[in-house]
């Protein structure tokens, strides 16, 4: 795959991103067709989109002014425990990622697939309260770390489920929270070698700009029929892998 493509991958992983998307569905599968192998193309892929969590998150502001408190509370959790998701990674087989990658990219197209009902079930909850958000955070934050595809969406639900009732707020903290719990892992797989640093640069540059303009073109995009599109082919890249580690 070349640099321009991947350029385009990053854009519209960002794009998606915003929209509440997965885009490691975007971004992973790209690297895969660009040569890397399973544990190289997430680790990488986790470096890249670390330009669309910055698009994203300095859009921010306005949403989240209510919450500061909250994120200054919950912030360093979730960054401690992608850390420990990103730490056990590294220490585990690369054979164990390769084995386990296709339930996790089955997992998180399928929570993609399931996002409309996610949202419908939690509009009738009254809320858990915030006593379940500090074992909801780590657990989300673990797999973020680890893997990342689908944590965002996660995140938003445990967020909407707890303290933050508005979608738009809640997909606005989940960006600052992810940006924030993204940056310690992204220098650990750095030092580790894994990292194909001229896929990521251009995937991070398009994936840099997809999170400033995704706002704008979120609303513009047929956000329904792009969901299930995507998910299709998270099933169908996750039996590919599964078939053919």
């Amino acid at each position: 795959m070349t640099p321009a493509l991947l350029v385009l991958a990053g854009l519209a992983a960002g794009v998606i991103g915003t929209a509440g998307g997965i885009t490691g569905l975007v971004s992973y599968p790209a690297l895969l067709l660009a040569g890397l192998s399973p544990l190289a193309a997430n680790m990488t892929s986790s470096v890249a989109l670390l330009g669309s969590g910055l698009g994203s998150s300095s859009r921010a502001a306005p949403d989240i002014a209510a919450q500061r408190p909250a994120l200054r509370r919950w912030t360093p959790l979730s960054v401690a425990g992608s850390f420990a998701g990103a730490v056990l990674l590294i220490v585990t087989p690369g054979t164990t990622f390769d084995r386990v990658v296709p339930f996790l990219v089955a997992l998180a197209a399928a929570g993609l697939l399931l996002q409309p009902a996610i949202d419908r079930w939690l509009g009738q909850r009254n809320g858990a309260g915030p006593r379940t958000l500090g074992p909801g955070i780590v657990a989300v934050a673990l797999y973020n770390g680890y893997f990342g595809p689908g944590s965002g969406i996660m995140l938003i639900a445990l967020l909407l489920l707890t303290i933050e009732p508005v979608l738009h707020r809640a997909n606005s903290m989940k960006n600052v929270v992810l940006l924030a719990s993204d940056l310690l892992p992204a220098v650990l797989f750095a030092l580790t070698g894994h990292v194909a640093w001229w896929d990521a640069l251009s995937l991070g540059a398009g994936a840099t700009l997809g999170g400033v303009i995704g706002p704008s073109v979120a609303r513009r995009v047929p956000h329904e029929v792009l969901r299930v599109l995507i998910a299709c082919c998270g099933f169908a890249l996750a039996i590919e892998l599964l078939v053919n580690p």
